[in-house]
């Protein structure tokens, strides 16, 4: 397994919390981030790294979205 860099627009609030609203593949598609159920400090297992995992729905699928160092990236 591995890791998917991925580019996110996200909404910034005035307490420093970030949402993700939109995912942005490399071939130019997009993905609207439907839902973020849940964030927290966590640990990759299956790509390796750790950051803030952002547990969303994205085209009706629960995705783990990891933000670390400010890079993005999803689970392959």
């Amino acid at each position: 397994m591995g890791k998917v860099f991925v580019q996110i627009t996200a909404e910034h609030d005035t307490n420093g919390m970030i949402k993700p609203t939109v995912l942005h593949w490399s071939d130019g598609r997009k993905w609207e981030i439907e839902k973020v159920f849940d964030v927290r400090m966590a640990v990759s297992l299956k790509a390796g790294g750790q950051g803030l995992r952002y547990t969303c729905r994205i085209a009706n699928k629960q995705v783990y979205l990891f933000c670390d160092d400010g890079k993005w990236f999803i689970e392959k």
